[in-house]
């Protein structure tokens, strides 16, 4: 077997950080400061992050906008007990990371602690470590989303407006611990978004879709990939162009496989992550091994799958991302862990500790949320509803850590009546609590399906992208808000 060619991620980053001919900061240099400024703390890391990233966005068949970015900086951290300290800043610079570590240092107060063991080390990569912004030019980018809006316009007469954007990022992270220890990381990320406006009779309805990944901005480009996109987001159109509005009231509801995934991120995952249960403010707190959802239900969190949205090599504290069963079965066992709450909590960390960039402080995070597959078909979930929604995809939603209550727009549904799927709805909410949601789950589908690579999670302003799945589930006593009878 030849030897891999490329760079390491190590030797990357340390021709970005360290050895440029404008480099204001020496590896050596670097890893004594980090030293000396944690030195009694019980865990903390200096952060080094480069990042390249492009959006272009087309509406009305013409470029409206186009930008290029370039950031760089570091963020340094100190822990010690339950208190963190954090300082960051754009100058990767000698003189920069000391005054960082004068900072947080203070949070010592004559305090010691004990340094928490490293992360282990990974040569696993579960994506290229390519620049997508250095494999085609501007041009060549620019004109598929002329040719995208071209292609939707001669698809159906109907189609009035196409809005479509292309976007990329090449990040490049170092980690450096006060014990010498070194990681790197290098994350290509690629997304397309396709949205179509149709109008028939003074009426006008939108369908959109979008795609992306971990991957190279080439697979975009071919129109294998991108003429389905544009496929999938007029045939949504064209459904809500026909669409009656949706009823309100408690029904049974048979959820799609894939995107609709972000109700079980939104409603159950971010209250299994390990501040949220470590505080008590989960809705989850204090459930470690009782049943939380009906038998069946199993729920993990995979940061592992090659080239997924979500997926990362190493988190951002340096460990190796894995995959947990949060819920097994119905029964909660295991929490989302960074290395903070981990600690204070006496558990392993998880490879769950994420940060927006390096202005950010990592916390707990999701990465790939999937419910596992059962025995159900969808024409046997269908059969066996007298009344009820079909929900095959989502909008946006909005989730209640405390209380676990979620509001979620469907952006495409279907009525069901004496078991067949009937009319196309709009406006319709499902409303309910994401721990009470999980225990009416009745049905499971076979195959458990990943959303197309598109999901972005906030949590305490910081934004990162992450990954969600399902197979088809049937749920009881859902509430739905509508605007019909």
């Amino acid at each position: 077997m030849s030897p891999d060619p490329t760079p390491s991620p190590l030797a990357t980053t340390d021709s970005l950080f360290f050895e440029r001919a404008d480099a204001r900061l020496g590896r050596t240099e670097a890893e004594r400061l980090v030293q000396q400024a944690l030195s009694g703390m019980d865990d903390g890391e200096l952060f080094l992050e480069y990042r390249e990233s492009e959006m272009i966005s087309l509406d009305e068949g013409v470029i409206r906008s186009a930008t290029f970015d370039t950031s760089s900086g570091f963020g340094l951290r100190a822990v010690i007990d339950q208190e963190t300290g954090f300082a960051h800043s754009d100058e990767i610079s000698e003189s920069a990371i000391r005054r960082a570590g004068e900072t947080v240092a203070q949070i010592r107060a004559g305090r010691s602690g004990t340094l928490a063991v490293g992360p282990q080390a990974t040569n696993h990569r579960l994506y290229p470590t390519l620049n997508p912004l250095g494999e085609t030019d501007f041009a060549s980018r620019a004109a598929l989303l002329s040719e995208l809006d071209a292609y939707a316009r001669a698809r159906d007469p109907r189609v009035v407006q196409v809005m479509a954007s292309l976007s990329a990022q090449w990040q490049a992270v170092q980690i450096i611990r006060p014990d010498g220890q070194r990681v790197a990381d290098i994350r290509p990320l690629v997304r397309m978004n396709v949205s179509v406006v149709v109008e028939k009779d003074g009426r006008r309805e939108s369908g959109g879709h979008g795609l992306g990944g971990r991957y190279a901005y080439t697979r975009l480009l071919d129109a294998a990939v991108w003429k389905p996109a544009v496929d999938e987001a007029l045939r949504m159109a064209l459904v809500n162009l026909d669409a009656a509005p949706a009823p309100a009231g408690e029904m049974e509801v048979v959820l799609g496989a894939g995107w609709p995934g972000i109700l079980l991120h939104e409603a159950v995952g971010h209250g299994l992550e390990g501040d949220f249960n470590r505080k008590g403010t989960s809705a989850f707190a204090g459930l470690m091994g009782q049943r939380v959802a009906a038998p069946g239900v199993t729920v993990v969190d995979d940061g592992t799958l090659p080239e997924r949205r979500g997926s990362l090599t190493v988190d951002d504290e340096g460990t190796p991302t894995g995959r947990t069963v949060m819920i097994e079965d119905g029964i909660l066992t295991g929490y989302l862990q960074d290395r903070l709450n981990a600690r204070l909590m006496g558990v392993r960390p998880t490879g769950n500790g994420r940060r927006e960039s390096y202005a950010h402080a990592p916390l707990p995070r999701m990465t790939n949320t999937i419910m596992l597959g059962g025995d159900a078909t969808t024409e046997d979930m269908i059969r066996t509803t007298k009344r009820g929604l079909y929900a095959v995809n989502f909008g946006g939603g909005q989730v209640d850590i405390t209380s676990g209550k979620f509001v979620f727009a469907a952006s495409e549904a279907y009525l069901i009546e004496d078991g067949k799927v009937t009319t196309p709805v709009r406006g319709a909410t499902l409303i309910g609590n994401g721990a009470d949601a999980m225990t009416k789950v009745t049905m499971i589908g076979q195959e458990p399906a990943l959303d197309p690579g598109i999901g972005t999670c906030g949590k305490s302003g910081q934004g990162v992208p992450v990954g969600v799945g399902q197979p088809t589930l049937k749920m009881t006593g859902l509430t739905i808000g509508g605007t019909g009878g």
